[in-house]
């Protein structure tokens, strides 16, 4: 159960599939700093990143916080399009906020993104990731996969990918059992920090729990 509930958190941390407003607007200005070959498919993309996931953790403890997170940061930013992810999760203030707004936005969010899967996969306990099946949806694809714990019933965590600019593969939404969205929660959490206190205060935020995830 322990096992179960620490993915949960890690998949909030990180709608219904169908929902048309996932095809999302944001533009390729923001393209990630590395990005995924287009010869590649949706599922190669998930499982690679599973593959260097799973290695990380076999070596968490040796690695420590900040090795875990060096070594995560270049797989979750080919895997992942932070920067339209963060796009959508700060919602409709980021069409008002300038091209440096935005810039500290990605990299708050990327930084916050990559603590994140440091702090909570911090070693391996046999579980098992595996890619279960590839189905398309409005503007891309669902990559299905699944979680199975050591010892407890397995979790499905699903993968909304979106072709970027170069026309490559990028993970755009995860689902906990297949609709719990993380860019829904995260889109609550934030357009409420900015509504109340504005986008730095956004920023701030994010760092402030990216450093409280990293070592003491």
């Amino acid at each position: 159960m322990k096992r179960i509930k620490f993915f949960a958190l890690l998949a909030l941390s990180l709608t219904a599939l169908a929902n048309p407003s996932l095809a999302f607007a944001a533009k390729a200005s923001h393209a990630a700093a590395q990005t995924t070959p287009a010869d590649k498919s949706a599922s190669s993309v998930v499982k690679n990143f599973y593959v260097q996931l799973v290695d990380v953790m076999k070596h968490g403890d040796q690695l420590g916080f900040s090795g875990r997170y060096k070594k995560l940061e270049p797989a979750i930013k080919t895997a992942f399009n932070l920067p339209m992810m963060a796009h959508f999760a700060v919602g409709p203030a980021w069409t008002e906020a300038s091209a440096n707004e935005q810039s500290a936005l990605i990299s708050a969010f990327s930084d916050f993104s990559v603590a994140t899967y440091a702090s909570r996969f911090a070693n391996y306990d046999g579980e098992q990731f595996d890619v279960v099946d590839e189905k398309p949806t409005t503007g891309g694809v669902i990559v299905e996969t699944k979680l199975t714990p050591k010892d407890g019933d397995a979790v499905s965590l699903n993968y909304l990918m979106h072709t970027d600019e170069t026309g490559g593969w990028r993970i755009v939404d995860v689902y906990l059992n297949g609709t719990i969205s993380e860019l829904a929660t995260r889109r609550s959490e934030f357009t409420a920090i900015v509504s109340r206190d504005g986008l730095t205060a956004l920023v701030n935020s994010l760092d402030a729990k990216s450093k409280q995830m990293g070592p003491s």
